[in-house]
């Protein structure tokens, strides 16, 4: 430029940015940084609300399958003629101890002392009969080979030392179980308990994040 605004020399005058223009530039970062985050929080919620991506949702159910059991083998119980039974009469029935012992022989008991209950039973079991022996032998399957003749029974043990089981009859005792139910009962008893049910349940994943 020519006149009284030439520059002369080599040094030129320092240019200055307008405040204002700093101002515009922080004002829009900060704007689109507030969009940013608005944009991700927006994402967030649907993502709560809407349960993830439905792709994974889908493909996170799985099949809980228990690992199968093998059968419990059932526990072995002994013959009828490895079981020794006295059979006594609690009830007012004159000789009904006698006729029930003939049928427990029939059916394969062996039969000990057969007569009246003692003092601490006579007319006092209200039920079908009395189970009364030592504990091996309610352990070792006596009075469970006994109960498949008579249902309803009540097992008791005592202090004696030997194997045989008593069979006091009750006030409601009318006869045994027939020969068919009582072995039906026997089948169930020794058959291998079930194996446990192979279903599985369907259990959705959860998405983690």
């Amino acid at each position: 430029m020519g006149g009284k605004y030439r520059i002369t020399g080599d040094t030129y005058p320092r240019m200055r940015r307008p405040r204002h223009r700093r101002r515009i530039v922080l004002v829009g970062v900060s704007g689109v940084v507030a969009l940013g985050l608005a944009g991700w929080g927006t994402l967030q919620l649907i993502d709560v609300f809407t349960g993830g991506d439905k792709s994974a949702s889908a493909a996170g159910h799985q099949r809980d399958c228990p690992t199968p059991k093998p059968a419990a083998p059932a526990k072995a119980l002994p013959k009828p003629a490895a079981i020794k039974v006295n059979v006594y009469n609690a009830t007012t029935t004159s000789g009904l101890a006698k006729a029930a012992a003939d049928e427990l022989k029939k059916r394969g008991f062996t039969v000990g002392e057969v007569g009246n209950a003692p003092k601490a039973y006579d007319k006092k079991v209200p039920g079908p009969g009395v189970l009364l022996g030592a504990p091996t032998a309610a352990a070792g399957g006596s009075f469970t080979v006994l109960g498949t003749q008579l249902p309803g029974t009540v097992q008791k043990t005592d202090l004696r030392k030997t194997a045989e089981v008593d069979l006091i009859l009750g006030a409601k005792f009318k006869a045994f179980s027939t020969p068919a139910e009582a072995t039906a009962a026997m089948t169930a008893l020794t058959k291998p308990s079930p194996a446990p049910s192979a279903s599985c349940a369907t259990k959705p994943t959860t998405k983690s994040g």
